[in-house]
């Protein structure tokens, strides 16, 4: 098996010093793994867990099953020999998307939502499997799709994988194993083995997702979208039509691999074989721990030295005042530079720091998170908790005015890691103290603020 820096090896220059190398923690950390407890943020701060459960409840009931116009994420549409269909919806693009497809799949099987959870694994498969193989990414799903099952796109994304295979092996553990699609843990291990082993493939392009579908050729105009609404008034007032798409430049050759760069231990942030970086929010080592034990016995060293390799990775690419984590980096750490002349924190940067301190809750293998979640919340409160911008360079100037209930609610899962004191426990009251997201930003925020929720109460649990 390749090998890859340890955490015992020579930070090169550009690492956060101060965190220093730590070795890894063998075996199975002093987490909730082993010792089977999970802290309730809101009840050590004086909310009973009546009062706790009755806010989950709520943000399940409008996100699944609230207003389709304002609230709900959640939209059941019909049926197929499998059963009923659902899919989650990013509500500002109009389109169904793996990350938020396996996020409902996550608090479904967290929630013991089985109807929902099955609808949307169903949903996922009917439509956005790629089974063409012509389509170099064949067997992987399709991130984007639009809601009527057509595709925005013809590739995956990591990210949604990931979440997927930990929300089967979950399911599998929680209720038991059925037949076909519903057979979790053959599910999950097939998944789990292509991110790893998936054969290097070369296509040219336009791709179809199944082989009976018309090649998908990107429009020349704008996705249908709520969004649009207030863009074509800002157009129409300036006499100007809707931005198009650049025009197609013809045929595309893609060559996909697996999901993991080998050399590096490292998730991919896509598996364009071409593309050789990383994005610091699809690591979850604590996920990655789980497969080490329970994932294809061919596979289980290489998870357990992924783990390692993620923290190692957290320690390295953050900001060192800020504790922010850059959108992209190289696999050795290094930054990619953005139009903004460094590295930048983004949208999906906002999951880090819930990634690594839910590592921490679960296996605490690795102090520097701690030190870590400190560094990131000391940052935003002092840019003001309840008005922090969504979007940063890695030293701490602002690229937005927007505050994301989001990105607050990854933060307050920060408080796993946190030292106990008037900021952690400030990040834990905000959250408990902010309204569901509605509206046009639901989707993203409204995913990670009842995943947070469900965390924070100690209600996001180890399923075995």
């Amino acid at each position: 098996m390749p090998c890859v820096a340890s955490a015992q090896t020579p930070a090169p220059p550009y690492v956060n010093a101060p965190l220093g190398d730590i070795p890894a923690m063998p075996g199975d950390g002093n987490g909730a793994y082993k010792t089977h407890h999970y802290r309730d943020l809101f009840s050590e701060q004086g909310h009973t867990p009546a009062e706790t459960q009755a806010k989950i409840d709520q943000a399940f009931r409008q996100l699944f099953h609230g207003d389709g116009q304002e609230e709900r994420l959640y939209f059941e549409t019909g049926a197929n020999a499998n059963g009923p269909l659902a899919y989650v919806t990013d509500w500002a693009n109009n389109d169904a998307r793996t990350e938020g497809m396996s996020y409902g799949m996550m608090i479904a099987v967290q929630m013991n939502k089985k109807r929902e959870f099955d609808a949307l694994w169903n949903w996922a498969n009917t439509y956005m499997l790629v089974t063409d193989p012509k389509n170099p990414s064949v067997n992987y799903f399709a991130w984007s799709m639009s809601t009527d099952g057509s595709p925005r796109s013809t590739g995956p994304a990591p990210d949604g994988e990931e979440y997927f295979t930990m929300a089967l092996y979950f399911a599998a553990h929680r209720w038991g194993n059925g037949k076909g699609i519903y057979d979790y843990q053959a599910q999950a291990d097939k998944i789990l083995r292509g991110i790893r082993h998936h054969p290097v493939l070369s296509g040219t392009g336009p791709f179809r997702i199944h082989p009976e579908d018309a090649p998908f050729v990107y429009p020349g105009h704008p996705w249908p979208s709520p969004n649009n609404t207030t863009a074509a008034r800002e157009a129409a007032a300036s006499g100007k039509p809707l931005p198009m798409r650049p025009a197609p430049r013809g045929p595309q050759t893609e060559t996909i691999g697996p999901m993991v760069d080998e050399p590096h231990y490292m998730i991919r942030f896509v598996p364009n074989v071409e593309n050789g970086i990383s994005d610091a929010s699809y690591h979850l080592p604590a996920f990655y721990e789980l497969w080490a034990r329970w994932g294809p016995a061919e596979d289980r060293a290489f998870w357990a030295k992924a783990a390692d390799v993620s923290r190692n990775y957290f320690a390295i690419v953050t900001g060192p005042e800020t504790g922010l984590t850059p959108e992209r980096n190289n696999f050795d750490g290094s930054p990619v530079i953005t139009r903004y002349g460094s590295a930048t924190f983004g949208y999906d940067s906002w999951r880090s720091v819930s990634n690594w301190s839910v590592d921490y809750s679960w296996w605490q293998k690795d102090p520097r998170e701690a030190v870590l979640s400190d560094r990131v919340q000391k940052f935003l409160f002092s840019q003001g908790i309840s008005s922090f911008a969504d979007r940063y360079t890695l030293d701490g100037k602002p690229l937005s005015t927007r505050h994301s209930t989001g990105m607050l609610a990854a933060a307050a899962v920060g408080s796993f890691a946190a030292a106990s004191g008037p900021t952690s426990k400030a990040f834990v009251e905000e959250l408990w103290n902010t309204p569901i997201p509605s509206g046009e930003q639901r989707y993203y925020d409204g995913m990670l603020y009842l995943m947070s929720l469900l965390h924070c109460s100690g209600n996001f649990r180890i399923i075995n």
